[in-house]
C-alpha cells in the first residue's frame, strides 16, 4: 500500500512539471493527490524532505532554467511561461536559486539539478500501533502562535486547575493540533493545551470533542523539542507502509509523564492521528 501515497506524491509533482504556470494551490494539489488538504502537505513534505511550495518553486525554476539552455526565448516570456506575474520577480527568485541572474545563466551553459527527492533511511524509528478509542472530551486554554511556546499555556493552564481545585476534572495532558505548521503563518497557529476532561467545562476554557475511532499512535520518548522528528516518520515512512489513510482531523499529542519532574530524555508523548 505504500506504492499508493508514492503514487499520490508521484501523480502531484507530474502535475507540477507538467503545468508550471497553473494553480499551486495547496487545496488543488491536495486535490490531485486525492487526499485531504490538512494531512497532504505533511504527507508530502515528510516523503520528500521539501513543502509544496518548495516543490513548486523549484519545478518551475529547474523549468525555466532548462528553456533557458534549450532556446532563445526572452526570459519574460519564459518567466509568464513558469508562473511568474512579472520578470523582476522571476529574475530575483533564480538569481536566490541559482546564485546566477537568468541572462547570466544563460551565457554560462550550467545544467540544472535534477529533480531530488528525500534519501532513504533518513527517519528514526519509532513505535506505532493502532487502537480503537471512544469518543473524548478536551478542555483547555487557546494557545495561538509558535507549537514550540505552547509550554507556556500549559504552565497557566496549570495554574488555572490549581486555583480553582479543578484537577477532579483532568484526565491525561493534552495538546489539540488544529493547523499544520508548514501550512499556515505561524502567528495564527491555533491548539489547545489541557487534558481530557470530565463534567462541566468552565466558560473561559476552549473545548473541542475527539472523536471515536481508529488511532494510529506513536509513542515518542525525549524532549519536546524533538518531537517534529516523531511527526517526520509517523507521515513519512510509517503512513505510506500502513495501508491506512488519515481521518480529516487534527492530530493530538498526550503526554503520560510531568517534565517537572521528569529529566527530558524520559518524557513519553503520544502523537495520535485518526484513521480513515
Amino acid at each position: 500500500m505504500s506504492q499508493s501515497y508514492e503514487k499520490r506524491m508521484l501523480r502531484v509533482l507530474q502535475y507540477i512539471h507538467d503545468n508550471p504556470a497553473g494553480d499551486m494551490s495547496l487545496d488543488r494539489l491536495a486535490d490531485e493527490a486525492a487526499m485531504s488538504r490538512f494531512h497532504w502537505h505533511r504527507v508530502f513534505r515528510a516523503m520528500t524532505g521539501e513543502t509544496c511550495a518548495q516543490a513548486v518553486r523549484r519545478v518551475r525554476l529547474h523549468r525555466a532554467a532548462t528553456m533557458l539552455l534549450d532556446s532563445s526565448t526572452d526570459p519574460a516570456r519564459i518567466a509568464r511561461d513558469v508562473g511568474y506575474d512579472n520578470a523582476r520577480s522571476f529574475a530575483r527568485a533564480f538569481q536566490g536559486h541559482y546564485g546566477l541572474s537568468p541572462s547570466e545563466f544563460r551565457k554560462r551553459g550550467s545544467f540544472p539539478a535534477p529533480l531530488l527527492t528525500r534519501r532513504k533511511g533518513e527517519f528514526a524509528m519509532y513505535p506505532v500501533t493502532i487502537r480503537e478509542e471512544g469518543v473524548r472530551k478536551a478542555a483547555g486554554l487557546l494557545h495561538k502562535g509558535n507549537y514550540s511556546e505552547i509550554g507556556k499555556s500549559f504552565e497557566a493552564f496549570g495554574a488555572v486547575c490549581q486555583s480553582r481545585n479543578l484537577w477532579a476534572q483532568c484526565g491525561p495532558m493534552l495538546g489539540v493540533y488544529f493547523d499544520n505548521p508548514d501550512d499556515k503563518a505561524e502567528a495564527d497557529l491555533l491548539s489547545i493545551a489541557g487534558a481530557t476532561w470530565h463534567g462541566e467545562v468552565p466558560e473561559d476554557f476552549e473545548s473541542c470533542e475527539i472523536p471515536a475511532g481508529r488511532y494510529a499512535v506513536l509513542t515518542y520518548t525525549g524532549p519536546y523539542a524533538g518531537i517534529h522528528g516523531a511527526y517526520e516518520a509517523l507521515f513519512g515512512e510509517w503512513l505510506p507502509k500502513s495501508g491506512e489513510m488519515p481521518a480529516d482531523t487534527p492530530c493530538l499529542e498526550v503526554y503520560l509523564n510531568n517534565p517537572r519532574d521528569t529529566a527530558p530524555d524520559d518524557l513519553v508523548t503520544e502523537i495520535c492521528l485518526a484513521l480513515a
